[in-house]
């Protein structure tokens, strides 16, 4: 049906469709929706190194820790998942609202904030697996503990990284009610476009356009990270 909305034009009943691609050019021809675009695949991109650059060494710090402590650890870490994303997004509008800093801000932490539990797991779960002799072969050979790092525990822990960017980027860069809640209305994304789309204005088919936009840009991220896994895999 999305599809179906997307290359027809709006008012057709079912016995005269119209098809046409007057949907997708009034994306592209107005640059307000390209640069909404752009802004949701930058909000995304910098979530998802935030997430890498805060979860890994969280991830890391567990995998060190002995199964009742990590167990506990783990726990922590997906207790706030059991409550509705929504819920956690209100709250964190509740702490932020009276604080000096910009909407962007605002909704980048409540980004990073709900996505991080994704990567912090992903990570964790290919560090678990490791085989822990490969470190001790690693300190045999005179490989200090960051020459160790950098040579045996990065590389064979980058599928759990590929996996948790798959994880967090994807939804991310979709999200609108975080934006919406956090941003106050200000910080539109390509998720509020759609929803704005079909909600408010009844204009599916132009709703349906984006959508499609959407969801061709997730299947080439999909892609991409799928290759660079591939790539990883065959380099090991």
């Amino acid at each position: 049906m999305i599809i179906l909305y997307a290359f027809t034009t709006k008012g057709n009943s079912v016995l005269t469709l119209q098809f046409t691609f007057s949907n997708f050019t009034r994306f592209f021809e107005d640059s307000i929706f390209p640069n909404v675009l752009v802004r949701s695949l930058r909000l995304a991109f910098f979530t998802t190194v935030a997430c890498i650059i805060l979860g890994y060494p969280c991830a890391y710090f567990i995998s060190k820790l002995n199964v009742s402590k990590r167990n506990m650890m783990i726990l922590l870490i997906t207790f706030p998942m059991w409550t509705n994303m929504l819920v956690r997004t209100y709250a964190w509008r509740g702490l932020l609202l009276n604080m000096p800093i910009s909407n962007e801000l605002k909704v980048y932490i409540g980004m990073i904030y709900n996505f991080i539990p994704f990567m912090i797991l992903q990570v964790y779960t290919s560090l678990a697996k490791m085989d822990q002799s490969l470190l001790s072969a690693s300190a045999d050979l005179g490989a200090n503990r960051f020459q160790t790092f950098l040579k045996v525990t990065l590389p064979l822990s980058l599928p759990g990284v590929i996996t948790g960017i798959t994880l967090v980027f994807l939804p991310a860069v979709s999200s609108f009610f975080i934006p919406k809640l956090l941003g106050g209305g200000d910080y539109v994304l390509i998720g509020n476009l759609i929803e704005h789309y079909f909600v408010s204005t009844g204009d599916w088919n132009f709703g349906s356009a984006i959508s499609l936009i959407m969801a061709f840009v997730i299947l080439a991220s999909m892609y991409l990270t799928k290759k660079l896994d591939k790539d990883v895999k065959e380099a090991k």
